[in-house]
Parts: structure tokens; C-alpha cells; sequence
């Protein structure tokens, strides 16, 4: 029996609108939100275009999985498009936030890299020389030290923009290749440039005169700014990314990194939140996630950080442990990713102390065995929580058990050593047992000699020292009466975290024990400028010395 061709339309109109089964979402979904920034590739299909600036986006926010999925869209619906092979290649290495570089992750690389040279013919003058730079990055076999061939490629992207100084985007991938040979090492503890960022500076200033709104420029112009003298040279930068990719949760994130050097503290607690409702919505549409789950969780870490700068106790304390529920179980039972949540597991315990809440200290429960150093980290805070309140046979038997921890060599707790981090809990745990025991000047070098160590550890934000050491050491030398000591200690404390509460509490307290009535006035109307939003009202500038 055959339809009538009538019979055939109606059929078709029927099924229109009674669909046998739900239409299915495409693979990779396209999003919206993204901005406006596209690069013009070597396609005569839209979709193809639409799919290559998706994945040039998200590798512009750090999520190189979500970027490396677009661009695999990009040349399944254009296998001739160059570009999108070289954007696999490209957002499949290693980047400043993920030195991970698998032999089998190494290999997709190597292959997309070529198959972008094998098809360059169609593209333009800047896009092939991108693609040709990208050739010096990748080898197969993969070497043991792959530090040589991102200096070749560092090279040659030098050459790139040479020949192409008016590319937007080949002078931030200059820069960023120029970052990644020395990631979260841009500058020393003194604030000295590290050899390769004057030039980093130099091209993302000349990208950003030309071009104030990329994201690119805009985002590591953030990241080679923040550990330096001057953070606020990054002000314009961090204003400009604020809602203007809507959909590209770590690029509203971004700005808190100059708020929290700049003492903007709502400002990061405002900047996280738009982050994370973005990640939540993204994460909707892609359930599973790979490394950018880290960024995910370093929003609420960076919310409450901030949070706990004004006083939020509740605030901070909510999102540190949604920050620590929120890793999945299936994630962290792989052994390499237990050991990067490892040091931050313990977080929860570093809020409870920021607010003195010694029994809620006490009652957290033990961390899980392949926590080494986050179980070492209860010990401490344990130790400090008995000693606070005065249960000294207590505090001396968490302080052995922690300096009994074991923790594997060269674990890392954020961008440190784990061994650096400990050390610096050492010293802050034996100041409060002094403290206690009434020896106020062997409690101070205690404290002093946490500060020299928490001034050695490597820039991070948050940093991985969470509760500046300042903060208790300036209380210690107010109790012992030493007020202008005290104020020295408060006024480095607020050069390096401008017109956080806590040292502007101290130093008011220690100004008005001089006499300095006026400057003790300024410093009061700030504090309580600063601390409108708090929850909590201070005893000290730390609650292990109540007045």
C-alpha cells in the first residue's frame, strides 16, 4: 500500500506535532551569554564560526574542557576548518591554573596541532601563524621535561605577535604562553617582577590600550597584577569583566582577585556569588564536570574569605562548607584528587577559629585517612580551641599529635607545600599555649616567628593561610602593653589587606592607647564602615585575646 501524497503531508504534520520521542539536546549545547568577542576562521559555515568562538570563550575563562568540546563541535560540522583543530590542540595543554599534562591528553594535542597544519590553507595571514606556533609546543613521545617545548612555543608566539601586533588575540596568547613558564610565580615575596613579566606586562598593556574589553588581556592582565606593589594598575581591567560574559562564571570571578588586594571586600563577596549562580546554571546543562570543578569550588572559597574580612561569620561559614560538600565523592576517590582537595578540606575549621567558635571546633569530626594534612589541621585547631578555653593539658596533647602528623612529601596545600603551610601553624599553635599560660613576650616571638613564615609562603587567593597571623600577634602586644608595637604590626597588616576589619579594629584600639585620639577616630569610622555587614562583633582583633 503506498500514501497518497496528501496523506503524506498530514502524517508529517501529525508527527510535527506529537513527536515519538522528546527532540534530544545537541551534544554540546551552544550557550548564550558568552559576549561578543569572535575570531573570523577559515569556514563558510555559520554553526561551524558559532561553535570556534564558544570554545575560544570558554579557554578565555579557563574552562579548557567545556572550550575543547566546542571546538571538536566546530570541526565535526567543518572538518576543513582549520581552526578548530587548533583549538583542541591548544586548550588541551597545560595553562597556568593546570600543569597536568598525560601522555594521552599529550597525544590529542600533537594530533589536533597537525591536523590545524594540514588544513591551514584557508585561514588568515595571523590565524596560520598561530596554527605554525603551535607546532613548537607539542611532541610525540611526549619528553619528561616538557618545559623546553613550552619555551619554544613561548618563541614562537613571540614571533606571531611580532607579525601580527595588532592582533588582539595573538598578543594575549602571547602573554598567557609567557605566564605559563611561570605560573603563580610572577613576582617574589618583596614584590620584585620575576624575568619573563615586564614583558607580560608590556604586551597586555598594548592589547588593552588598543583593545580595553578583551577578555582575554582582561583576565590575565588580573593575574599578572594581583601579587604585585600595585594591584590597582588592574582596577580597570577587573571593572570591565564585571557582567560583561554573564554566562562565563570564572570571568565574573575574576574581579574579586583585585577586590581582596584592594580591600573591596563586598565587592568579592558580590563578584563570587555571580560566579557561582553562572556555575550553577552551566552545570546544569553539563552535569560532569573535570578540573573546572576546582574553579567552581574556588568561588565559595573566595566568598568566604571575603566575607570573613567584614565580620560575615555565618555568611563565610555557609559557603566554606558548601565549598567542601560540593566535591563529589566519585571525584575524590581518584588519589590524585584527593590530594589537591586535601589542604582544604580542613577550611571549614579555619572559619570556626577566624570567629572563635572553640566548640563547634570540637565537635568536627575527623577527616578521612587520605586527608593527611586536613587531619593535621584538626589537630591544630583543636589545640587552639582548648587553649582559648584554657583546658591546657588539653591544647599540649593536640599540639604533639599534630606535630606527629604525617604528611607526604612534597604534598601541596593550595599553591604550597604543605610542609610551608604546617610550619606556619606550628609557631601560631605554640604563641596561643603561651598566651595562656601568661607568658605574653614568649607568646609574641611565637606569633613573630609565624608571621616570618606566613611572609614566606608562596601568593595565592585566597591565601593558604587563611586567618592572617597579624591579626593575633597585634592583640598579643596590646594585652602586653605595648600599643605602638601593636599599631606597626596592624598598619603592614593593612598595606597587605587594605581596610580588612580586624587590623582596623586593632589599630584603633592601639591608637587610642597612645593617645592619638584623632587617628584612633579615622580608624573607628572605617571599622564600622567596613563592618556594617558583620554578624559578630569583636572582642579583639582576635578572638583567642577577648578583652
Amino acid at each position: 500500500m503506498k500514501f497518497a501524497p496528501w496523506s503524506l503531508v498530514a502524517l508529517a504534520a501529525v508527527a510535527a506535532l506529537c513527536p515519538a520521542e522528546p527532540p534530544k539536546p545537541p551534544a554540546v549545547p551552544l550557550f548564550d551569554g558568552l559576549g561578543k568577542h569572535t575570531r573570523p576562521v577559515g569556514t563558510s559555515k555559520p554553526e561551524a564560526q558559532r561553535y570556534f568562538d564558544q570554545g575560544l570563550m570558554f579557554m578565555f575563562a579557563y574552562n579548557h574542557d567545556e572550550a575543547v568540546r566546542a571546538f571538536r563541535r566546530a570541526a565535526e560540522i567543518d572538518p576543513d576548518c582549520a581552526m578548530a583543530y587548533w583549538g583542541v590542540a591548544l586548550a588541551s595543554g597545560i595553562n597556568y591554573n593546570n600543569p597536568s599534562f598525560p601522555p594521552e591528553k599529550a597525544k590529542v594535542a600533537y594530533d589536533a596541532a597537525w591536523a590545524a597544519h594540514d588544513k591551514a590553507k584557508a585561514e588568515s595571514p595571523a590565524n596560520k601563524a598561530l596554527i605554525e606556533a603551535l607546532g613548537s609546543r607539542y611532541a610525540d613521545p611526549l619528553p619528561k621535561d616538557i618545559k623546553p617545548l613550552e619555551k619554544a612555543y613561548s618563541e614562537a608566539m613571540r614571533a606571531a605577535f611580532e607579525a601580527h601586533p595588532k592582533d588582539a588575540d595573538v598578543g594575549s596568547l602571547y602573554a598567557e604562553s609567557l605566564m605559563n613558564l611561570r605560573p603563580w610565580e610572577l613576582w617574589t615575596a618583596d614584590g620584585k617582577p620575576a624575568p619573563e613579566t615586564p614583558e607580560i606586562l608590556r604586551v597586555l598593556e598594548a592589547v588593552r590600550k588598543a583593545n580595553p574589553d578583551h577578555p582575554l588581556a582582561n583576565h590575565l592582565y588580573i593575574h599578572a597584577t594581583e601579587a604585585s606593589p600595585e594591584p590597582g594598575k588592574a582596577d580597570d581591567a577587573a571593572d570591565r569583566l564585571r557582567g560583561a560574559q554573564p554566562a562565563l562564571g570564572h570571568l565574573l570571578h575574576m574581579p574579586s582577585h583585585i577586590d581582596i588586594r584592594r580591600g573591596r571586600w563586598n565587592e568579592a563577596v558580590e563578584a563570587n556569588r555571580a560566579a557561582i549562580a553562572a556555575d550553577g546554571a552551566y552545570q546544569k546543562t553539563v552535569p560532569e564536570q573535570g578540573f573546572y570543578r576546582l574553579y567552581m569550588a574556588h568561588n565559595y572559597h573566595m566568598l568566604a574569605f571575603a566575607a570573613a574580612m567584614q565580620g560575615q561569620s555565618e555568611l563565610a561559614l555557609k559557603h566554606m562548607r558548601e565549598m567542601t560538600a560540593g566535591v563529589p565523592k566519585e571525584w575524590l576517590a581518584v588519589k590524585e584528587n584527593a590530594a589537591i582537595a586535601d589542604g582544604f578540606v580542613a577550611q571549614p575549621l579555619e572559619v570556626l577559629k577566624r570567629f572563635g567558635r572553640w566548640d563547634d571546633i570540637l565537635k568536627e569530626p575527623e577527616p578521612a585517612e587520605v586527608f593527611p594534612i586536613a587531619r593535621a589541621m584538626r589537630h591544630y585547631s583543636r589545640g587552639v580551641a582548648f587553649a582559648a578555653k584554657g583546658k591546657l593539658d588539653d591544647a599540649r596533647t593536640e599540639q604533639k599529635a599534630f606535630g606527629a602528623a604525617k604528611i607526604p612529601e612534597g604534598a601541596t596545600f593550595g599553591n604550597n607545600l604543605a610542609a610551608d603551610v604546617l610550619a606556619v601553624a606550628t609557631e601560631n599553635l605554640r604563641g596561643e599555649i603561651l598566651l595562656r599560660e601568661g607568658k605574653l613576650a614568649d607568646a609574641a616571638k611565637a606569633l613573630e616567628a609565624a608571621v616570618a613564615r606566613e611572609d614566606k609562603l608562596r601568593y595565592s587567593e585566597p591565601p593558604d593561610w587563611f586567618v592572617p597571623t597579624r591579626h593575633a600577634l597585634g592583640a598579643v602586644l596590646l594585652r602586653d602593653k605595648k600599643p605602638a608595637a601593636a599599631e606597626a604590626v596592624y598598619r603592614e597588616d593593612l598595606r597587605r589587606w587594605p581596610d580588612n576589619g580586624w587590623s582596623l579594629y586593632g589599630l584603633a584600639a592601639s591608637l587610642a592607647a597612645q593617645g592619638k585620639k584623632d587617628e584612633a577616630e579615622k580608624a573607628r569610622a572605617k571599622f564600622a564602615e567596613v563592618w556594617k555587614r558583620a554578624d559578630v562583633k569583636l572582642p579583639s582583633s582576635c578572638f583567642c585575646v577577648a578583652e
